[in-house]
């Protein structure tokens, strides 16, 4: 992980917007899911201010990293770490009173499958938040009815079909094996490894008995797909949707194609990825006509699940240039040295510029409504 970078980031440091937004200091509340009970501003300003003296040895908690870089910005921030209490988040917001909270949520519980809790209870208390609504969370969580949803409007997914908690696969399915199987509603690759692509149909219910036991929820097993795999980064929304590089997910040529997955092991473990061969890299070359094909499926398929301000894509590129979307992250991973922010930077935006250009996309966009 690089390190964060002080010198560029010191106090004198403030981002310039566009002509057409005007810089001005806010009251910015970080809200965000935390395993400390009884916390309060106080106390995770001090956690923050500790884990951003130790950067250069361990990354600091996503949502420290975007409060510190608010701050840098020159706003007023307020952390709200939740971890069940809800009438204390609601309480305090009344009381601070701040023009936009930024949604650093990723869990409630530890449950990660109600992260559109704590947006939910944002758009029902009336304030003004960054990110995706809760209706967007729900649906791209679940990757069968987020699928639907893109097929309907045109958009190239894999063919699947999607087993019930405790539903066994009785019949083979009317697809075309390889097919990987993953959890319905799990992220950040979490079920995903070298056995989730299987071969036959013993082979699948065996992978769909162990999804139900393991995460304790439903399966859905999806048509391989061989090609490059893309990650496609979106901040903005409607006329000032910007598409951001793309990034690859790249393999040893040794590996053959049924193993280039981004499992648990190739996203976050670096001796595996070392071993493997496998970088995230800026993408290689891409056809004009390919490149304006992706933009294109981006654009329709950020519109058709209602995802706003920031999210990333995960398509897959076949050789004859076929673009297929394998899943939409309305929530993704943000910090300071991965996969979206590095993109940014990429795009000329360092990481508080980044943090505020989310800003000036939710702000724009209550604005407009």
């Amino acid at each position: 992980m690089p390190p964060f970078v002080a010198a560029r980031y010191g106090p004198a440091w403030r981002y310039e917007p566009g002509p057409e937004i005007l810089l001005h200091t806010m009251r910015v509340a970080v809200v965000f899911d935390t395993p400390y009970s009884g916390w309060d501003h106080r106390d995770h300003e001090r956690q923050m201010d500790l884990e951003v003296a130790a950067w250069k040895a361990d990354e600091p908690e996503m949502e420290y990293q975007i409060a510190h870089a608010l701050r840098e910005c020159g706003h007023e921030v307020r952390l709200h770490g939740v971890r069940d209490d809800l009438e204390f988040l609601v309480s305090d917001l009344a009381e601070w009173k701040p023009d936009l909270v930024f949604n650093g949520a990723e869990a409630f519980r530890g449950d990660e499958s109600l992260e559109y809790l704590l947006p939910a209870l944002l758009e029902a208390e009336g304030y003004r938040y960054t990110g995706a609504p809760p209706l967007a969370l729900q649906v791209t969580r679940n990757k069968a009815i987020s699928k639907k949803v893109l097929a309907y409007f045109g958009i190239q997914v894999p063919g699947f079909v999607s087993y019930r908690l405790r539903e066994q696969v009785a019949q083979p399915p009317d697809l075309s094996f390889p097919l990987i199987v993953k959890p319905l509603q799990a992220d950040a690759s979490a079920g995903i490894a070298q056995a989730s692509v299987v071969q036959d149909v013993s082979s699948l219910a065996e992978r769909v008995s162990f999804i139900h036991e393991r995460f304790g929820q439903g399966a859905i097993a999806e048509e391989f797909v061989d090609g490059r795999e893309l990650y496609v980064s979106i901040v903005g929304n409607d006329d000032s949707l910007e598409i951001l590089p793309i990034t690859e997910l790249v393999f040893d040529k040794r590996i053959r194609p049924e193993e280039r997955i981004a499992t648990q092991f190739a996203k976050w473990d670096e001796s595996y990825r070392q071993r493997k061969g496998i970088r995230n890299v800026f993408a290689r070359p891409l056809a004009k006509a390919v490149r304006e094909r992706i933009e294109e499926t981006c654009r329709m398929a950020y519109r058709a699940l209602w995802l706003r301000d920031y999210a990333r894509l995960d398509l897959r590129v076949t050789d004859d240039g076929t673009v297929w979307v394998l899943e939409a992250n309305a929530n993704p991973f943000i910090s300071y040295g991965h996969d979206m922010a590095n993109a940014a930077a990429k795009a000329g935006m360092e990481y508080c510029a980044f943090i505020q250009r989310i800003v000036d996309a939710a702000i724009q966009r209550y604005e407009h409504a």
